[in-house]
């Protein structure tokens, strides 16, 4: 990528033939600093490998090279871009190859790889790997999607996310890696920035908590800390085991950069302009950990992550992205009655470039389907601290911008009723339940099944605890709630969605034993959850 500047491929965007020409003479090129004989003392692929955001005729596998991930210069020697072999294959063990090539590994993106994979068949798995020096990755499974106008008679997918590494352990993705799903869809709040606590307590549901497993180093700032904060998550077996299963469609929260940060404001009242620089190195290390398409480079601080993905004529799947334009949040972000800002029309979720894609989209979509892959809660749920206290809602939600959440639930209704169905996370509990706009239009528009943690939060205290008795009470439109770890298994057919609310029994201890904690189901022209 260093051989085209950034106003060349923002040109190439604009144009497909000429943008696909200059990725051809991109992977062609070699630059004079090249390591022709790069030499490692072990496996440089200590990562993990990935695959992510499918198409019909591919999609993107990824790796990056760390001999010895938790070291700041991940172990390698020389600082230089090397060449990395790939090949795509029909079978598990690679004997019937279909595709191959080389990638350069840069060391301005941390040695990561990106191969945008195309001329693949539609709708079939796919087997990949990597080699250089030597050594062998291990064999990954990817899955092109559809043709657009095939009509497949069903997708399954699972969603997740919240994996916060000091509370417990990732269980769920082994479990996730060997379900029956086309992909995965992550939330975000793929890494915790905070620093390790020297003595392993902090606070956890209101009650001290040791960490099970420490963070290395402080709070993440520089672009070498958010490295080595992926660098350590991604060595935990499971979680490269459920990369390695499926194809990925990601998107960020919160967590990757800062907790709760809003557009060009974090949490500690950081100059924008200080707290860009931050943002920016952020940007970059989440690029070079995730199977991403060029199109989501970064450009500074900017990150363009609201994509679609498309599932032949069955669903249509638009990523969102809450917190690069959603404006800072109202009463300094804390849970807080709804007052006039949370209903000001300058405030903003998506901001206007966003909200109009999405619009366009949606009123052109002809999918059975339209899935809203985002990555904080929609419904519009209050509780009470205390049982004669005011109702109280999060500023951080689409609760504490009522605006920007009622024009997106109002076009839905009169563009595409009945047939939205809306996954989301962050909240660390799942939850299930219907979406109106207003108590004046209280028939339901759309569902909303927002997935629970991986980890974060540790093993919870389920769904008798005072919050879910609160919220339960004061929400007609929740179905279910309970604060167990775990993730959602959506069964897309033609006329009916069902999802399953799995959870762990527990994850501060290995091997924790998964369930069903509920089932819904909801068909397709009629936007409104029945238990299943």
């Amino acid at each position: 990528m260093a051989f085209l500047n950034r106003r060349d491929i923002l040109v190439g965007f604009g144009a497909g033939l000429l943008f696909a020409s200059r990725i051809k003479a991109l992977h062609a090129a070699n630059p004079r600093n090249l390591d022709e004989k790069p030499k490692f003392d072990t496996s440089p692929f200590q990562l993990g490998i990935a695959s992510g955001d499918p198409s019909p005729d591919g999609f993107v596998i990824w790796t990056r090279l760390a001999p010895n991930p938790l070291h700041l210069d991940a172990g390698i020697k020389h600082n230089r871009p090397m060449l990395v072999n790939w090949e795509i294959g029909e079978d598990e063990r690679l004997s019937r190859i279909v595709r191959k090539g080389q990638a350069l590994a840069h060391p301005e993106l941390a040695h990561s790889v990106h191969v945008e994979v195309t001329g693949l068949k539609p709708d079939r798995p796919y087997w990949y790997r990597f080699h250089i020096a030597g050594y062998d990755s291990t064999i990954g499974r990817s899955h092109t999607f559809p043709q657009f106008n095939a009509s497949p008679t069903r997708v399954r997918f699972a969603a997740a996310g919240c994996q916060h590494y000091e509370e417990g352990y990732y269980t769920a993705w082994r479990h996730i890696a060997n379900e029956p799903v086309d992909f995965v869809f992550h939330y975000g709040d793929y890494i915790y920035e905070g620093g390790d606590k020297k003595d392993g307590i902090h606070t956890l549901n209101g009650r001290p908590f040791k960490a099970l497993r420490r963070h290395i180093g402080p709070e993440c700032y520089s672009l070498d800390e958010y490295r080595r904060r992926y660098a350590q998550y991604k060595t935990d077996e499971d979680l490269q085991a459920a990369h390695a299963a499926v194809p990925w469609i990601v998107t960020f929260d919160d967590h990757e950069v800062d907790n709760n940060w809003a557009g060009d404001s974090d949490q500690y009242g950081t100059p924008p302009d200080i707290f860009r620089l931050r943002r920016e190195s952020a940007m970059q290390a989440y690029y070079e950990h995730m199977p991403l398409r060029l199109s989501s480079l970064p450009d500074g601080s900017h990150m363009r992550i609201y994509r679609n993905l498309r599932y032949g004529d069955l669903m249509n799947t638009f990523v969102l992205d809450t917190r690069q334009y959603r404006s800072d949040q109202a009463y300094a972000d804390q849970t807080a009655t709804q007052g006039a800002d949370v209903w000001s029309p300058s405030r903003t979720m998506m901001g206007a470039e966003q909200e109009q894609w999405l619009f366009d989209g949606l009123a052109r979509s002809d999918t059975r389907w339209n899935l809203l892959a985002h990555q904080v809660m929609m419904m519009n749920l209050a509780h009470r601290k205390s049982d004669h206290s005011e109702l109280v809602y999060s500023m951080d939600q689409w609760s504490g911008y009522m605006y920007s959440r009622n024009r997106l639930l109002q076009f839905i209704e009169q563009h595409c009723p009945g047939n939205v169905v809306n996954v989301t996370g962050d909240a660390h509990r799942h939850f299930a339940g219907n979406l109106s706009y207003d108590t004046d239009h209280i028939k339901p528009v759309s569902v909303e099944f927002l997935a629970t943690s991986i980890s974060s939060g540790s093993d919870g205290l389920g769904d008798d605890d005072h919050f879910s008795r609160s919220v339960r009470r004061e929400n007609p439109q929740l179905l279910a709630t309970t604060d167990q770890r775990g993730y959602v298994v959506c069964d897309v057919g033609r006329d009916l969605w069902t999802a399953d609310l799995k959870v762990l029994d527990k994850v501060m201890e290995q091997n924790g034993n998964l369930s069903t904690y509920a089932s819904f189901a909801v068909e397709r022209g009629k936007p409104v959850l029945q238990k299943s």
